[in-house]
């Protein structure tokens, strides 16, 4: 760097690919979309009960996500800087509530819908979660935080 340039700023947030809820959607458009150029379906007495228990399972844990969020006064959104380590609520059990959530919520829709094609995007999602968000903000966050985010993350299963 020459004399009197000036310093690259610090990102003040964890630049992930997307956002999380969008790569959801975009891979059930392409599972519906799969689902419509092949046409397949999930049946049987289990479709209905199981679809709800995963769509409220997952509404639950995003709703317990947003509050644990919201008391500790930071943003979930990982467009935004983040103020604090949220170690509370779900963030105990994994350190990624709102993406379990969200997958559970995919997979509730997924078999409300009967749509086995669409199941099959699912993969490629959670890789792109994994590798292009959480990847991404576990870096942010252990630059920002340093060994007092190093610590929850040994305590806490990324996933589940």
């Amino acid at each position: 760097m020459s004399a009197g340039a000036p310093a690259t700023p610090r990102r003040e947030h964890a630049g992930v690919v997307a956002p999380p809820p969008l790569i959801y959607l975009a891979g059930l458009a392409l599972g519906f979309g799969l689902e419509a150029a092949f046409g397949s379906t999930i049946g049987g007495v289990v479709r209905w009960p199981l679809g709800a228990l995963l769509l409220a399972a997952g509404v639950v844990l995003l709703s317990w996500f947003l509050g644990a969020f919201r008391r500790a006064g930071t943003p979930p959104e990982p467009w935004e800087e983040t103020t604090a380590i949220v170690t509370t609520g779900p963030f105990r059990l994994t350190r990624n509530p709102a993406y379990v959530g969200m997958a559970l919520v995919y997979g509730g829709i997924v078999v409300l819908a009967g749509s086995l094609w669409a199941l099959t995007p699912l993969p490629l999602v959670l890789l792109a979660i994994d590798r292009g968000v959480i990847a991404r903000e576990e870096r942010y966050l252990a630059a920002k935080f340093g060994q007092e985010y190093l610590a929850y993350k040994a305590s806490a299963r990324r996933w589940i």
